[in-house]
């Protein structure tokens, strides 16, 4: 618990919204539209990259390598998620969207134009930062502009555009891979980048107050190499590193190290990046356990379908975006369901209950599907992969904003963001060295004139002779598919979390506010919510 001389007080003006000057509902919608094209920006960002993933490696390297274009953007979004809650809290949401859109673009003007495997990590790190900032700005500002109960419809229409974008992405990415080569992925988010920004600050109040703030810079450095590090030991381990080998030792030491350190800064800092005591509030938690375990399930499937698709099933890289929408369908439809459901009963709980549940039911479902299986099937099992993650997020997002103080609502939304992502993160490198493993001991045994993993691309499978290609295929599915019965164990895990959350009446605003008056130190001093 944080005390006195370890927090200082906020600001007068920084419990209230900064877009409290925004009574005209016109202008109110303007300004939902405009962080509605910003947050479809920064989530197509990841997703437009997912049919183009075969096309990229056999272009710049090996198929082996392909989590790394993933995991790359999923680090740095989760890195520059809970730094730009913060900033958010500080200096207003208006300036720090707008930094978020120019470093996005910057990131993406690289990526599309790199030459070599580094030169596009290198983009997406960039790009990742700006793209995981926009994604929780626009969320807060819902909470700035709205009370709890809109608050709840409007999350749940902001994770149908996630959703949207979700699946339109890698649609749009197959589209341009085959027409205009994957280097436009990149580019083509630039026009929509120009307009969200112009339109953002056109529309949106800047903070009028002058209070000096003192950021938190060693709890942000500390924050990033704890979560770098925790990525790349799940990147790493067991398949380029040995477990016991000394580079691995030295990261493991490193998260325990960095672990240690942040705890302590944030301790003892003015305005801490992510106060700690917003851990003894029960549902920012519950909830954001349940966004850790459903970001594995949800990167780790979005990331290997396509690639099933395209090299099991043969589908073209256009087509297998098309069959993602069925994955779009489920989670918009939820999401909105979610939403109106939380709007006109004020409950939420029993949502992400069952959906946890169906998602893991789909997932196992998934992880039997093989080369004989008829599209249909793996078309319904993806729609019912988007039914189980829906509700989760606008849930989780709601559950979070009306648990948590005022004053810390940009890092609570942020929260979300960040264990959704790095979740992400660790589940697709998770997944990603499954999958290397089984091309070690399923694929690479049957292609002799192969003499890594890394060399085996998609081009180079499709080039085989029918009964060598039919056999590979196989061995594919099969190195596959473990991938989902881990997502499905996360299903379950996510499930479990979800009977944590303690259903807070949404009528009720931020806790913050109601404390704040009779608190002196509440900087960083939360009571815990049951």
């Amino acid at each position: 618990m944080s005390t006195p001389s370890e927090s200082a007080p906020p600001a007068p003006n920084s419990a209230a919204p900064e877009e409290a000057a925004l009574p005209d509902p016109a202008l109110r919608r303007v300004v939902m539209i405009a962080v509605a094209l910003t947050l479809f920006l920064a989530s197509t960002g990841q997703s437009i990259v997912a049919t183009a993933l075969p096309e990229i490696v056999s272009d710049l390297g090996g198929l082996s390598y392909i989590t790394w274009v993933v995991t790359a953007y999923l680090l740095a979004s989760t890195i520059g998620a809970p730094i730009a809650g913060k900033l958010g809290d500080m200096y207003g949401r208006k300036i720090v969207l707008q930094c978020a859109i120019g470093i996005f673009l910057v990131g993406g003007w690289i990526a599309g134009a790199a030459l070599n495997m580094p030169m596009l990590v290198v983009g997406r790190v960039i790009q990742g930062f700006g793209g995981g900032s926009l994604i929780v700005v626009s969320m807060a500002v819902v909470a700035d502009l709205l009370p709890p109960r809109e608050r709840a419809k409007a999350q749940g229409m902001l994770s149908g555009v996630f959703g949207v974008s979700t699946v339109l992405g890698p649609l749009a990415g197959g589209f341009l891979v085959q027409t205009v080569g994957w280097h436009w992925i990149f580019y083509v988010n630039i026009p929509f980048g120009v307009l969200a920004f112009a339109v953002l600050t056109r529309t949106l109040k800047s903070r009028d107050d002058q209070v000096k703030h003192k950021m938190d810079y060693l709890g942000a450095v500390l924050l990033m190499v704890l979560l770098s590090s925790t990525v790349l030991v799940a990147t790493l381990g067991g398949s380029t590193l040995a477990w016991d080998s000394a580079p691995m030792l030295v990261l493991l030491a490193t998260v325990v190290l960095a672990l240690a350190g942040f705890i302590r800064a944030e301790a003892r800092a003015a305005e801490p990046v992510l106060p700690l005591p917003l851990f003894r509030i029960r549902n920012f938690v519950a909830a954001n356990g349940v966004n850790l375990l459903i970001g594995m399930a949800m990167f780790g499937t979005i990331s290997f379908i396509p690639m099933f698709l395209q090299v099991v099933k043969g589908v073209a890289p256009a087509e297998s975006g098309v069959y993602m929408i069925a994955i779009m369908a489920g989670l918009i439809g939820l999401s909105f369901t979610a939403g109106r459901v939380m709007t006109y009963t004020g409950r939420y709980k029993f949502l992400p209950n069952i959906s946890t549940l169906v998602l893991m039911l789909a997932l196992l479902m998934l992880s039997t599907v093989g080369p004989e299986t008829p599209l249909w099937q793996i078309t319904l099992n993806l729609f019912f992969v988007g039914v189980g993650i829906g509700p989760t997020m606008s849930v989780g997002i709601v559950a979070i904003q009306t648990s948590v103080p005022r004053e810390h609502l940009g890092v609570g939304t942020a929260s979300a963001n960040m264990f959704r992502l790095t979740g992400g993160s660790v589940g697709t490198s998770i997944f990603g060295a499954i999958f290397n493993h089984g091309l070690a001991t399923e694929v690479q045994p049957l292609l002799p004139q192969v003499g890594n993993a890394s060399e085996i691309t998609t081009s180079l499978i499709a080039s085989l002779e029918p009964g060598l290609h039919a056999q590979v295929v196989q061995a594919f599915t099969h190195a596959l598919q473990p991938l989902f019965v881990v997502g499905a164990g996360a299903a379950v895990l996510a499930f479990v979390a979800s009977l944590c959350l303690h259903e807070k009446p949404l009528d009720d605003g931020p806790a913050a506010p109601r404390a704040a008056a009779g608190r002196k130190e509440a900087g960083t001093q939360v009571a815990p919510a049951e």
